[in-house]
């Protein structure tokens, strides 16, 4: 392989079509499935398939089929296959479903109004997970274009993953014999540390959701009336989640929602610390003089990746504050977001949550928890000699730095579902979620040279694979 060739032809992809696509693609409003319930009727999801399938018909890659599916009932996925050395499968993966809105977009910027500044592309959906089709297929390309090699490979790009990716089980087993025993998985779908090397992400938390609801009044009332002798709604609330979340520290207490966390894994996020020292917490937007939860560096990257972690994502019962009157609530309902780790069992957490917040409820209100959802994390295999040594290299070759494996703080269903039903294949879970970039929130941006990047480390880790599947066959070409 030559490194400078591959440089030149990703760049080339990158900078004529693929940003230009992407472009087009932010401007489709596709929300997943949970945050748009007409979704099928408003064609957005359709739109956005057909977008990105018709992207990858164009190319010009020997072999590729793509396949437009839609099981009855169920969000839209691509199937892409080009056929390989039969010795090995490669199993690439991303998404085209994107989350909602989100206020707070800094002027020129919008969720569906792409604008480019510098090196960056702003909207909804570029980085999670537009570029992953794009990524992956141009990474054949390349490699294609030097007449190297690759295993035969398998793409899925589904709509569904944040929402939690509850119609893929379906796809998997329908496509069950085309996709065969994958060797290796690659996912774009994850996060970076910054943008000076690749980063493999070696665990994901997994997540419980529900809605707390408090009730103590059939109907509002006089708040000077009935302040001091009916319970407020809003306190019980509080007194709930202190039984979830120490709120001086914000330590969950449920013991149900830690575990031990593996040396291996507490060795590999102090060197996540040393590499970005500070940066652990100054790449969030933290307001003038607040402080991470914690000053040892290590100890905050164990929070984000083997710890539980609750935040409170919305409410009701809360008016607006223009129309806030002097009226005791009759309720108060909250929605509960817990990050549980990666080996953490997410049915036993959500019972153990359940629990603690309906026993006993303060002054016999009426208390309810209602589970909208769990799923579990996911832990990587040790990573194979061969595909150590590819990742580490593929980041010197076209970052001039090794790479670094990471714990990620956020969840993709797909690596567990695949996990359980791949028991021997590798993974490579990587993406360009780095500082700043903000997916899920406003200002999401993609950047573009280290998608750039990306792209060409796996294009190598690919070859790698065709390399690794031949030695194990006993023959070389």
């Amino acid at each position: 392989m030559n490194p400078q060739d591959i440089t030149k032809f990703v760049d080339r992809v990158w900078d004529e079509e693929i940003v230009p696509s992407l472009i087009e693609y932010i401007r489709i409003p596709n929300k997943s499935p949970d945050f748009d319930a007409d979704w099928k009727a408003n064609g957005h999801m359709d739109r956005a398939a057909q977008w990105i399938g018709d992207w990858c018909r164009g190319r010009s890659i020997r072999g590729l089929e793509v396949e437009l599916i839609e099981l009855e009932g169920r969000t839209p996925l691509i199937f892409m296959e080009i056929p390989g050395d039969a010795d090995s499968t490669l199993l690439m993966y991303g998404h085209l479903d994107k989350q909602p809105e989100m206020e707070g977009w800094r002027e020129g910027h919008g969720p569906w109004e792409p604008s480019l500044e510098g090196d960056k592309l702003y909207g909804r959906g570029g980085a999670d997970d537009g570029y992953s089709a794009y990524a992956s297929l141009t990474a054949i390309e390349a490699l294609q274009a030097q007449g190297i090699p690759h295993p035969r490979i398998v793409i899925l790009i589904e709509g569904c993953e944040e929402s939690g990716s509850y119609d893929l089980p379906h796809y998997i087993d329908h496509l069950g014999e085309r996709i065969g025993e994958p060797d290796l998985v690659v996912c774009l779908d994850s996060g970076a540390g910054d943008y000076e090397r690749l980063w493999l992400t070696t665990s994901l938390r997994g997540y419980a959701m529900g809605v707390l609801s408090v009730e103590t009044l059939t109907e509002g009332v006089h708040s000077g009336n009935a302040g001091g002798i009916v319970p407020e709604t809003f306190r019980i609330v509080r007194s709930l989640l202190e039984r979830l979340e120490d709120a001086a520290t914000g330590q969950v207490r449920v013991d149900a929602l830690h575990v031990e966390i593996p040396e291996e894994r507490a060795a590999q996020a102090q060197l996540v610390a040393d590499a970005l020292g500070n940066n652990v917490h100054e790449c969030f937007p933290l307001t003038e003089g607040t402080s991470p939860m914690g000053t040892d560096l290590a100890e905050l990257v164990l929070n984000r990746t083997w710890r539980p972690a609750l935040a409170v994502t919305g409410a009701d019962g809360l008016p607006p504050l223009s129309l806030a009157g002097n009226v005791l609530r009759p309720h108060t309902r909250v929605k509960i977001s817990l990050r549980i780790p990666p080996t953490c069992d997410p049915e036993a957490a959500i019972a153990a949550v359940k629990e603690t917040l309906e026993k006993d409820p303060p002054h016999g209100a009426k208390v309810s928890f209602g589970n909208t959802g769990c799923a579990g994390g996911w832990n990587a295999p040790e990573l194979a000699d061969w595909l150590a040594e590819a990742v580490d290299e593929s980041s010197r070759t076209f970052f001039d730095r090794g790479a670094v494996l990471m714990g990620e703080g956020g969840t993709i269903p797909f690596m567990g579902l695949l996990g359980e039903k791949f028991p021997r294949a590798q993974f490579v879970i990587t993406g360009v979620l780095g500082p700043a970039s903000n997916a899920h929130g406003p200002n999401e941006f993609l950047h573009i040279p280290m998608g750039k990047k990306i792209t060409a480390c796996v294009a190598e880790i690919t070859a790698r694979l065709y390399d690794w599947g031949k030695a194990r066959a006993g023959h070389t070409d």
